[in-house]
């Protein structure tokens, strides 16, 4: 495949098939993506492969302390809610997951069930916790790479017929993914990433989000005005 049609192909996986992921599937996917630019070739990441009983206990914790309302106690600091535009596209891509689960407005108990889905990496079998060295912070530049990588894995894994979430629902409560992954206090979590096989029966997979056109958010500065744009 070639990389124009992988990286319109992937979508956001939310639904697995409970099929164990090979750990050499899985380092094959790593051995590819780690290719990805990093700052002046720092490769500042970690990479926490999680499955079996450990990925069960962060999963019991992390919706514990849903329910309890318990605050998120991620290990940097951000915003907790979006605005404006970045809201509104949100809310776009939760309208569509909903309408393709069937979920109604006002059916609090299967939204809500929808939020628990998010805290519990989306019953994945395997989960992916990216994390850089505490010395790095302030770490903008770091966690920019470790982007760039969360992509490279996703698409690697898509190519791989595997599927994935890129999930900062799974990381909201950090401490308790550091005390079951084994994650040293020298790393700060930066996100994690849900894998496995896609459930084709599962009708939320059909959802794909959609982009905006290139118009409403480039400038092309110094080019002539009478230049094709395409």
């Amino acid at each position: 495949m070639q990389f124009s049609q992988l990286i319109k192909a992937r979508k956001s996986i939310r639904g697995f098939l409970p099929k164990a992921v090979p750990r050499k599937v899985i380092d094959d996917i790593i051995e590819v993506a780690k290719w990805a630019p990093s700052s002046m070739n720092t490769q500042p990441w970690h990479v926490h492969v999680v499955t079996g009983e450990p990925l069960d206990r962060i999963r019991k914790g992390n919706s514990d302390n849903m329910v309890a309302g318990v605050p998120p106690k991620r290990d940097f600091p951000m915003s907790e809610a979006y605005e404006g535009l970045h809201r509104k596209r949100q809310i776009d891509v939760a309208v569509q997951l909903f309408e393709a689960m069937g979920i109604a407005r006002d059916d609090k108990a299967r939204r809500t069930d929808w939020v628990m889905r998010g805290f519990r990496q989306f019953d994945a079998p395997v989960s992916l916790v990216l994390t850089y060295d505490k010395y790095l912070e302030p770490a903008a530049i770091s966690q920019f790479d470790l982007g760039a990588f969360s992509h490279a894995i996703v698409l690697a894994a898509w190519e791989q017929g595997l599927g994935c979430v890129i999930n900062g629902q799974g990381i909201m409560q950090s401490h308790v993914v550091r005390e079951h992954a084994g994650i040293p206090d020298e790393q700060n979590i930066m996100i994690c990433i849900a894998m496995g096989y896609p459930d084709e029966a599962f009708v939320a997979n059909s959802v794909k989000s959609v982009r905006e056109d290139n118009a409403s958010f480039v400038r092309y500065v110094g080019f002539s005005e009478s230049e094709p744009s395409a």
